[in-house]
């Protein structure tokens, strides 16, 4: 007999490995990986493309309306690409000019309304893992499990620098502690769904600890949230 189906929330702050988690978990589980910060950052792409000022609210809304994401899975990587309006967008939206924007484009009422909608769309059938910065208290408060990853500061600006080294070696640290410290900051403070932890969700510090570590620990979780519920009267985990 299959076991029946959760949804996996991941939230958390910006370079701690919630997108390497969630990926690794979804394959795992044979679950759908929905990437919320990719489809944030084709939205910020689109907007930085069109010149769309972010502060006028019916030009935000028309440029909604022209914004069509989808995640298509690709056979090299092993993993779905995000599709804007039918244009594989995973080779621009990791850009800097990108990650300076992004937490300000989401922190835009219409543009959550908008990202929240589909991917609440995404998460019906449940089978699904999805990480970002608002999934467990604003897109699924009622997911099966609820992780908030968190790690030392300056282990998450190394993790970024060499992501981003790879593509762009003219960069240097300094810029990368910024923007992660800034981003920190808009996520943290902004009105809408601003980046907190859920009551009931598990956190987990990845300071030390490897890939693998971190994927048997979250899978712990996983086995226990699936395990038969006990019959009544002798307690259990449901």
């Amino acid at each position: 007999m299959s076991r029946r189906k959760i949804i996996i929330a991941i939230d958390g702050y910006s370079s701690c490995g919630k997108s390497t988690l969630a990926k690794e978990l979804a394959v795992k589980l044979g679950y759908n990986y929905i990437d919320s910060g990719a489809m944030y950052r084709a939205i910020t792409l689109y907007f930085l493309r069109n010149s769309v000022d972010f502060s006028d609210h019916s030009k935000v809304l028309d440029a909604l309306a022209n914004i069509n994401l989808s995640f298509v899975f690709n056979e090299h990587r092993g993993a779905s690409d995000i599709y804007l309006n039918d244009e594989n967008a995973e080779p621009y939206i990791r850009d800097m000019i990108v990650s300076e924007k992004v937490s300000q484009v989401a922190a835009i009422k219409e543009v959550r309304s908008f990202a929240v909608a589909q991917q609440k769309r995404m998460g019906r059938k449940k089978g699904i893992v999805m990480d970002g910065r608002d999934i467990g208290t604003a897109v699924f408060p009622d997911a099966e499990l609820k992780l908030f990853m968190t790690a030392a500061p300056e282990v998450r600006v190394v993790r970024r620098f060499k992501e981003l080294y790879e593509t762009n070696p003219e960069i240097t640290i300094d810029e990368v502690r910024h923007n992660l410290e800034l981003r920190d900051y808009i996520d943290s403070t902004r009105e809408e769904s601003p980046l907190h932890q859920a009551a009931d969700a598990v956190v987990l510090d990845n300071s030390g600890l490897t890939r693998e570590e971190q994927l048997e620990f979250v899978m712990r979780l996983v086995d226990k949230n699936l395990s038969p519920a006990l019959s009544e009267g002798e307690g259990g985990v449901a």
